[in-house]
This record gives C-alpha cells, sequence and structure tokens, in this order.
C-alpha cells in the first residue's frame, strides 16, 4: 500500500475507534436501564484478577454464557477475540447495522464481530462490538511456559464508560456498574502514592509525561506490555549502550522483533523517578503511530507491567489519572 493511502485511512480508522467506544457506552447504559426496578444493582464492582507467567492480567468473563480468560490491557482501544475462539463464542458478523465490518489495527484489518451478551461480574452488556484478532504469540508463548491461553482481551472501550480502576499491585479491578450512579470507586488507597495525569490520544491510547536519564518523553501507559519497553530509535540517539537478548516480542499483526536490553539511570514518571533500571529495548514503529515517536517529546516507549506492578499502579479511567508509589 502506498504511503498517501496509509494516511487517507488514519481518519477512518479513529472513528471507527471511537465509534466502537460509544458504541459501548451506549450498549453499557442501556444494558443497566432495562434491568427490572426489583433487581439491586451495585454501583461498583471489585473483580480479582489472576496474574499470568507473561506478566498479563487476566480476569474472568463470561461470552455468549460461556468462560473467557480475558488480559485486561490498557494498551488496547478495543476489546477483542482471539480468531481460534470466534466459532467457540458463537460471535455473530456485523450486519444490519451502523457498525463497521472490519476495523484496522496496526496496519492490517481484523473483522469485527459481536457478542449478543458480554459479562463481567454484575456487569451485562448486550450486543457488545468486538475485533477478531490473532492471539497466536500469545497462545504460543502460553503453551511454552505451561499455562492457559487466553480468549481476548479486556480493552480501553470498556474500561473508559464504566470508569474503571485499575489496581496492578493487589490485582484488583472495579469497575461502575451503574451507570447513574455518582462518586468515586469505594476501598482504593492513594495514600503515599503520586497522582500523574494521563492524556488520552485519539485513538483512545493512554500516555503520561516522563523521562529518560532528564530527557523529556512521553510513555504510553500498556498493561498488555510483559515489561517496560523503549523504543530502539530514541534509546540510540541517548547514547545507551544495547545488550542482545534471546527474547522477542510481538504486538497485533506485527511480526517478532528482537529484544535489547538497556540500562536506564533514571526513568522518571511524573514526580516518580525509578534509578538504575534495565528495559527492554525493541522497534516500536508500526505500534505507536501517527508520528508520535518523532513528536515533542516524543513517545519514548511503553509503561509495562513490572513497573506497574513494583510502584503499585492504579489506573483510574474516571478521572484519567495514573497513581505511583515512589
Amino acid at each position: 500500500m502506498s504511503t498517501p493511502s496509509r494516511r487517507s485511512a488514519l481518519p477512518c480508522a479513529l472513528a471507527i475507534l471511537l465509534f466502537l467506544a460509544f458504541a459501548a457506552g451506549e450498549t453499557f447504559a442501556a444494558s443497566q436501564s432495562r434491568r427490572r426496578p426489583s433487581q439491586a444493582v451495585p454501583t461498583f464492582e471489585a473483580l480479582p484478577l489472576a496474574r499470568s507467567r507473561q506478566n498479563h492480567l487476566i480476569v474472568q468473563a463470561f461470552i455468549n454464557g460461556k468462560p473467557a480468560l480475558l488480559g485486561v490491557d490498557t494498551g488496547a482501544p478495543v476489546s477483542a477475540i482471539a480468531s481460534n475462539r470466534r466459532e467457540h463464542f458463537g460471535l455473530t458478523g456485523v450486519t444490519g447495522s451502523k457498525l463497521p465490518a472490519r476495523l484496522q489495527i496496526n496496519g492490517a484489518f481484523n473483522n469485527v464481530a459481536v457478542a449478543r451478551s458480554f459479562r463481567l461480574g454484575a456487569l451485562s452488556l448486550v450486543h457488545e462490538p468486538v475485533v477478531v484478532i490473532d492471539l497466536g504469540g500469545s497462545s504460543r508463548a502460553a503453551r511454552v511456559l505451561h499455562e492457559q491461553e487466553i480468549d481476548g482481551i479486556l480493552g480501553a472501550d470498556i474500561l473508559f464508560p464504566t470508569q474503571a480502576v485499575l489496581d496492578c499491585q493487589r490485582q484488583l479491578l472495579i469497575l461502575k456498574v451503574d451507570p447513574d450512579a455518582t462518586g468515586s470507586a469505594p476501598g482504593i488507597e492513594y495514600r503515599g502514592l503520586r497522582g500523574v495525569p494521563i492524556r488520552v490520544s485519539e485513538g483512545y491510547n493512554l500516555y503520561v509525561d516522563g523521562a529518560i536519564n532528564g530527557a523529556p518523553a512521553q510513555l504510553m501507559v500498556d498493561t498488555g506490555a510483559f515489561a517496560t519497553l523503549l523504543h530502539r530509535d530514541f534509546v540510540r540517539r541517548m547514547r545507551i549502550p544495547l545488550h542482545e537478548t534471546p527474547l522477542t516480542s510481538a504486538g497485533v499483526n506485527l511480526k517478532d522483533r528482537g529484544v535489547q536490553i538497556a540500562r536506564i539511570r533514571r526513568l522518571s514518571v511524573g514526580s516518580v523517578d525509578i534509578v538504575g533500571k534495565d528495559v527492554g529495548v525493541v522497534d516500536l514503529s508500526g505500534l505507536v503511530r501517527h508520528g508520535l515517536l518523532d513528536a515533542s517529546p516524543p513517545v519514548a516507549g511503553l509503561l509495562g507491567a513490572e513497573i506497574l506492578r513494583s510502584h503499585h499502579g492504579i489506573i483510574d479511567f474516571g478521572t484519567r489519572t495514573l497513581y505511583l508509589k515512589r
């Protein structure tokens, strides 16, 4: 595909992302309004999460009545189901609706399907759109590590409308079940934590301000990244030594790419400084798009699961704030 064609497709892809997020919010509100008055609806519900050996947070869901394991991925704009599980869950295609039949992710097109019911604890969504993707890389890693494969991804299109609060250390996901309720999620302890404002891009990615060895940078908050990863070109421009590893990393619709290691003297996220940190270094082109890798300040990488866990990361989708412990 030529460069002009790629550029012309970007606004369409962003519009689709926004439409799916809007549809999730509408579905959330509508599904709750259809409950009978006699049915008690909790304001919030706290769901326990498991942590896989790939350092992913996993939540139990039910799709069309069947149990499903979903990775909670703040780097995913839309929720998704593995292509090899579509038939198992009985997902239907998009027909007779305003939903697009396909969505562009990382330069490739994926089909959009619909789940008649999508349940997370007491939260029940109806006719929920999801993207059908190839999770082969994650599945292969799960088999090597002798653990159960995930069935899909819980993305920002559900986390934002439910004003979710994700506690990465306590492994807890709190969802707002009643869309008309006011107030913040209960049971979250913020003492000793520093708040960092989150900016949300048009493509529903989460970014925070930071610095690498004093150089200003943006970081994408990505619980789907097994570890913090910096963009290779940025690290080379900073003249930080790189060390080879046998590891590889891959994103949706992207080929595996080699992972190197760099020792960062000081990695800052807001006012929180992390000293003497080893991070992964990969080529993030294709994953971070729209010129953000060369922006001012540039997106230098992904703030991944290991820092969010060790520094008690709490991601509040309602207030758009990341909390970290020094």
